[in-house]
């Protein structure tokens, strides 16, 4: 292959006029022997201008991630291609050298390649790679020591998530590494050079995908512990060249000095939690975290102490450096070793640095005049806190208020005397509610504070909704949010609390004061039941300004609040539904519009999803009120078919929600035109959403059987669907769900003329068997279609077995069905699988012209029902218990004995057996037989009721078979006597009380049904308990 033409058409893809058909002449290429070898010599080339080789080396990253791993095909398939052998052996010849040589923006993509190939042929195709690093990393030539090193990162990365008993591989490549990297670390260390802190950097972050989720045991030793303690020790230690003070603020955490303390420091906090804890850990580390936390814990907290003087000395320490040195400290404050060593210290911690973090600063203020709404996204950003200096402040203060005597006392004591200080600076203000609204779970559990909290909020904190400051009023909204659960003993206060709250929310300028309060004044409502009646007379505006303000600040934790909302008030916002949800549609038109390469995407993809779930909310307050789900409907398939004509993936699941929830009481003509697009997007992109589309599916179904029948073309597509999900690869739990929707149309369709329907549904279901079922829940939901097709018609289901033919099957598939059904009959579990178990076996003794495999298995069929009869009185007792649960709230008191002396541990003991049993059930293959409760609880397709399932159907199972038992008895005492001659005593007790609840249930049905029709309500005849048998059908009489 001439490299001249491959570089020619590298370059032409920089050029627009050009690209297109150099991008043709690429893929042409790209599956010729030699061409990724090419690719990667071109990648090497210095010769070459650096645009040209950056574009070879992303052609060729994607080359190898999309060709390098065989694919798996079906059978009737062509093979997919895969990267030649000879150009895979190039590649792995040549990528290290290429990764070592090369300029940064090269190696970064050549870093993803190894990782690809390393992923696929480590150890098996590639052992030499580990052969290689070594050789490398041993050289005298520190040129090759940083790209040798990325090549070992993408090493341990490939093992990082993996469990102990998969990482041999990579233990036995670190036996060898690991003492070389210590070696080179502990060269390097004199060298404060950017490249020699690069190069350590990169040694630190090796350590840590090493150790992050598992700690390799064999690996450490005392002496190479103290070794690498001792390194990390002096990273965190050493200073930071004084010239990087010259370097703008924003950019210093970029630099390698900060970088390499914060990833010693990651290390070092990560040691402590996961491992170094006694009494937090998994007993496999119980040894490990007590050398840890007697050997060195202390040691590197007196190091960590100097990181926070420094910080409050106001000299620069770099956030994530302070956020991961906090982090260690709280961890440090459940242990008595280091809580003796740390205690001195708190005080001034929590004031001076802790305190200073939690205060409004310069950026906020710049943030908040410049970009309110970024500044909303970042204060609401979860992700910010896993790296915010802050959110570790606000851990440490609360770790220590919680958990230590006398902090709690000295740190309220420190927050009053800011708050009544006259002239105080009112950032310090900020700060100290900022501290006392962190500390309201533990603060609301004590006696002496609880009381004195409605005197907090009526003195320092209702004066600042008045504040000319935008953040002082936020502030104000902020601490009322978490001290929404005190008692207040003045109800003129709980009032002013919610107008002041209501009045930001309505009338303030500032956004981020509006977005504070609007949570304040939900969390209010829900926790003070008061509230509720006091804002009612509000609730129009109130949700006007909601929904406004989410248009504006796409927000997703304002859509909770005004779902939260709309389940408080009902009834008020019912009259404004509809107004509410064309708002509502409107600002989702606006979110999903956003481009998916903009920035703040995937916030803006979750507050779709909420706004769909708001809508969705809606619907289910007004389902009573038909002219407005009427009016509603209109607005709806609007939003789904947006969503279903362009493809949006990420939202199916919601819109078919909203779609099942539009049909749950009728089915409009417009709701059944829906019916063919969820039907073609489910052909294109939709199989996966089987699932999701289910629920819509079995409304169409069940609610307006009418119109399904009108049109053959309905039950078609939904049949179609059913099938291709059980022919394809959809998984088990979603062929559990196809199969279950067609036992729902047999069902549903039970004297409805679908006859010609029954033969396909029942080979679908059966074929499934015919492959490999790893699920007992699968094979019952697929005997469950031919159980309901012999409910619906037993002569037509024969007929329909006698005439099935499945290849590789010799026996008849009558017999072949009914044999798995009586093995399966102990895998029916829940109400309707029981029931519709008794009702099929009931049809079968039934039948005069009775198949051959049924005489021959006559013995096996009176104990199945006695089984299922059994589980049925589980589940209908666990239904009743469940019905009648109610929950008990307990008021959590005084919460002193959650404090420990200073020589005691935080032990985690129900955290220690939780993760004990995780383990033990890791390593075991998940057996069912420790569940057997879980046999009376509802399965999951069990909510997809049927017609069987409905209470005004008077379909009793345990009348049915009383009833056919009786008749059998009287009307063929031959076949009688077959079924019954083996019963042993235990069944003929079985037996008599099946018919004793029979008994019971006719005369309670009959009771409620005289009660509906407005009759006397008489009470149930008396029932006798024991039959005498005589010869009569045992408890049947």
């Amino acid at each position: 292959m001439d490299p001249n033409n491959i570089i020619e058409a590298l370059r032409g893809t920089m050029d627009p006029a050009l690209r297109e058909a150099a991008e043709r002449q690429l893929n042409e290429a790209n599956k010729a022997v030699t061409f990724v070898s090419t690719l990667l010599q071109i990648t090497m080339s210095d010769q070459l201008d650096l645009p040209v080789r950056q574009a070879g080396v992303i052609y060729l990253k994607n080359t190898i991630t999309q060709f390098w791993a065989e694919r798996e095909v079906a059978s009737s398939d062509a093979p997919a291609f895969t990267i030649p052998d000879e150009d895979q052996q190039f590649i792995r010849d040549n990528i290290i050298e290429a990764i070592i040589q090369s300029p940064e923006l090269i190696r970064v993509q050549l870093t993803t390649c190894i990782h690809q190939i390393i992923k696929h042929d480590y150890p098996g195709r590639w052992p030499a790679v580990v052969d290689k690093i070594g050789f490398y990393l041993q050289s005298d030539n520190s040129a090759y020591w940083l790209g040798i090193l990325l090549c070992l990162h993408q090493l341990v990365k490939n093992y990082e998530y993996k469990k102990s008993d998969e990482r041999s591989p990579l233990v036995a490549a670190m036996q060898h590494f690991l003492p070389m990297m210590k070696d080179r670390f502990v060269q390097l260390l004199s060298d404060s050079s950017d490249q020699s802190v690069l190069i350590q950097k990169q040694i630190f972050k090796i350590f840590y995908a090493l150790v992050q989720y598992t700690l390799p045991l064999e690996l450490i030793s005392q002496q190479n512990l103290t070794e690498w303690m001792e390194i990390l020790k002096t990273v965190v230690d050493r200073d930071v060249p004084p010239e990087t003070l010259q370097v703008d603020e924003d950019d210093r955490p970029e630099l390698p000095w900060w970088k390499c303390k914060k990833w010693a420091l990651h290390i070092l906090a990560r040691l402590f939690e996961r491992y170094g804890s006694p009494g937090n850990v998994s007993k496999e580390y119980n040894e490990f975290a007590e050398v840890f936390l007697k050997g060195y814990a202390v040691s590197i907290q007196q190091v960590l102490l100097k990181v926070l003087y420094q910080y409050k000395e106001k000299q620069y320490v770099a956030p994530r450096v302070l956020q991961q040195t906090l982090n260690y400290i709280n961890q440090g404050v459940a242990h008595a070793v280091t809580w003796k060593n740390l205690k001195p210290h708190i005080q001034g911690i929590i004031q001076d640095v802790v305190f200073p973090l939690m205060c409004y600063t310069d950026a906020d203020e710049e943030l908040w005049q410049e970009d309110p709404y970024e500044y909303i996204r970042m204060k609401f950003d979860v992700f910010e806190d896993f790296i915010s200096p802050t959110t570790a402040a606000q851990t440490l203060l609360y770790t220590a208020c919680s958990k230590r005597k006398e902090v709690l006392q000295k740190s309220m004591g420190f927050c009053y005397q800011i708050l009544t200080e006259p002239t105080v600076d009112p950032r310090k203000k900020d700060g100290a509610l900022h501290m006392i609204g962190s500390l309201a779970e533990v603060l609301l559990k004590k006696k002496i504070y609880k009381d004195q909290m409605e005197f907090m909020l009526q003195n320092h904190v209702f004066p600042l909704f008045n504040s000319e400051l935008g953040y002082m009023r936020a502030r104000a909204c902020w601490v009322l949010h978490y001290f929404c659960e005190v008692k207040f003993k003045n109800d003129q206060n709980l009032q002013t609390a919610l107008e002041l709250t209501r009045r930001c929310l309505i009338e303030d300028k500032e956004m981020p004061v509006k977005v504070e309060a609007a949570i304040a004044l939900q969390v209010l409502i829900s926790n003070q039941e008061k509230a509720k009646e006091y804002i009612k007379p509000f609730i129009r505006p109130v949700m006007q300004a909601l929904l406004h303000i989410v248009r504006e600040t796409e927000n997703d934790d304002l859509t909770n609040v005004i779902q939260k909302m709309i389940c408080e008030y009902s009834e008020e916002v019912t009259p404004i539904a509809v107004e509410m949800t064309q708002h509502l549609a409107m600002t989702f038109n606006q979110v999903i519009h956003t481009g998916p390469d903009e920035e703040g995407s995937d916030d803006k993809a979750v507050t779709a999803m909420g706004i769909l779930n708001t809508i969705d909310t809606l619907l289910s307050v007004v389902e009573d009120h038909k002219e407005i789900t009427q009016q509603l409907e209109g607005i709806c398939l609007q939003v789904i078919g947006t969503v279903l004509q362009q493809h949006v993936l990420e939202f199916y699941e919601e819109i078919l929600s909203l779609a099942h929830s539009l049909t749950c009481q009728q089915v409009s003509q417009q709701m059944w035109q829906l019916l063919p697009l969820v039907f073609e997007v489910f052909q294109q992109d939709g199989f996966d959403y089987y699932t999701d589309m289910m629920p819509l599916l079995h409304n169409y179904i069940t609610v307006d059987t009418d119109t399904l029948l009108s049109d053959t073309k309905y039950l078609e597509m939904i049949y179609s669907m059913c099938k291709k999900v059980l022919t394809g690869d959809a998984g088990e739990d979603a062929e559990c769900h196809a199969a279950k929707l067609l036992e729902v149309i047999i069902l549903q369709c039970k004297g409805r003329g679908i006859d010609q329907c029954i033969p396909l549904f029942v080979e679908a279901a059966l074929e499934r068997l015919t492959r490999e079922v790893k699920t007992s829940e699968l094979r019952t939901m697929c005997l469950q279609v031919a159980i309901a097709a012999l409910y619906y018609s037993p002569h037509l289901l024969l007929t329909t077995l006698e005439n099935l033919h499945f290849p590789n099957n010799t026996e008849p598939i009558t017999t072949q069905f009914i044999n798995q059904w009586l093995n399966d009959v102990d895998c029916f579990l829940g109400l309707h699988d029981r029931k519709m178990c008794v009702l099929g076996l009931c049809a079968l003794i039934e039948l005069e012209q009775r198949p051959q495999i049924v005489n021959q298995v006559v013995g096996q069929i009176l104990p199945a029902l006695t089984l299922l009869f059994g589980g049925l009185k589980r589940a209908y007792a666990c239904r009743a218990e469940h019905e009648n649960d109610s929950d008990d709230d307990d008021d959590g008191e005084d919460d002193d004995e959650n404090e420990l002396g200073s020589d005691e541990d935080d032990i985690d003991e129900d955290g220690q057996e939780y993760l004990e049993m995780l383990a033990k059930q890791a390593g075991e293959d998940g057996d069912d037989e420790e569940w057997e409760d879980d046999d009376a609880e509802e399965t999951a397709l069990e909510g997809y009721c049927t017609i069987v399932d409905n209470e005004d159907s008077n379909i009793d199972e345990y009348q049915i078979f009383k009833n056919v038992l009786q008749s059998i008895q009287n009307c063929d005492p031959t076949w009688y006597q077959a079924l019954t001659c083996n019963l042993t005593d235990e069944h003929r007790k079985q037996l008599q009380d099946i018919g004793t609840l029979a008994d019971q249930r006719r005369a309670a049905l009959e009771s409620k049904m005289i009660e509906k029709h407005g009759g006397y309500k008489f009470n149930a005849p008396v029932v006798p308990t024991s039959f005498n048998f005589g010869g009569s059908a045992p408890g049947m009489n």
